[in-house]
Parts: C-alpha cells; structure tokens; sequence
C-alpha cells in the first residue's frame, strides 16, 4: 500500500523564475517610488523653510519700520499737545501790541499791518562763538586719537 508521489509541484514553487523576479521588484519598485515622493516632499520643505526664513526677515523690517512709525507718531502727538500753548502764547503777545491812538502816527510808522512783539531772542554772536568752540574741541579730540 504505498501512496503514488506526486511528480508535479505544488503551483506556486512551479512558476517561472521570470515571475519571481517580477514580484521581487514589486516591492522595491514601491519602495523606490516611496523614496522618490520623500525627495519631493524634502524639496517642499526645504523651499518652505527658506521662504519661511525670508518672511521672517520681512515681519523683523516690518517691525523696525512700525517702531520708527510709532515714535514719530509720539513726536507729532507731542508737537501737536504744544500747539495750544503756541496758539496762547502768541495771541497772548499779539494783544500786548500798542495800537495807534490816531491816524497820523501810523501813517508815520509805516502801512503794514503790526507784527506781535518778539517771544524770543536768539542772541546769535553767541551761538556762532559755541560752535567754534564746539568745533575746536572736536578738532582737538580728533586729532589725540
């Protein structure tokens, strides 16, 4: 009683060696193209992060330029919180004008219209004197260095 053997293999140990290979390089052939969407993806990133990079640099010059905004904006809020005190001190100077008592004597001083009196005085000899001062001192300290 002995059992006839089988002289044909099994169906899947009988294929080609050809088809073998062919499902060997399925594999790789997805591996490769999982490599290749990782490269794409490696590029996107790295255009990513220098354009991140570029914004960064933007949003810092954006920053400075709103700094300088922000402290002129202090400076014409200043300049603008003085202005009613100008406003007084010249109509405070203006009334102070004497006014004519009668024709003759404008007529004298001439026909414009009068001007308020002087609120300040720069003595100007002064000034040009404090910059040569100014002046020479520089030219000292640059030429000790």
């Amino acid at each position: 009683m002995s059992h006839p053997r089988p002289t044909a293999l099994p169906s899947h140990l009988s294929r080609p060696s050809s088809t073998f290979n062919t499902s060997a390089n399925a594999p790789t052939s997805a591996l490769q193209a999982r490599i290749n969407e990782k490269k794409v993806e490696l590029e996107s990133l790295r255009q990513l992060r220098d354009l991140s990079g570029g914004l960064a640099g933007q949003m810092q010059q954006l920053e400075e330029k709103l700094g300088t905004l922000s402290n002129g904006t202090e400076a014409v809020a200043a300049v603008m919180g003085n202005w009613g005190n100008v406003l007084r001190a010249v109509y405070m100077a203006s009334s102070k004008i004497p006014k004519p008592r009668d024709e003759g004597e404008e007529s004298d001083q001439g026909k414009g219209p009068q001007l308020p009196q002087t609120l300040v005085r720069i003595p100007v000899q002064q000034a040009e004197a404090a910059q040569r001062v100014q002046a020479e001192a520089e030219a000292s300290g640059d030429a000790g260095d």
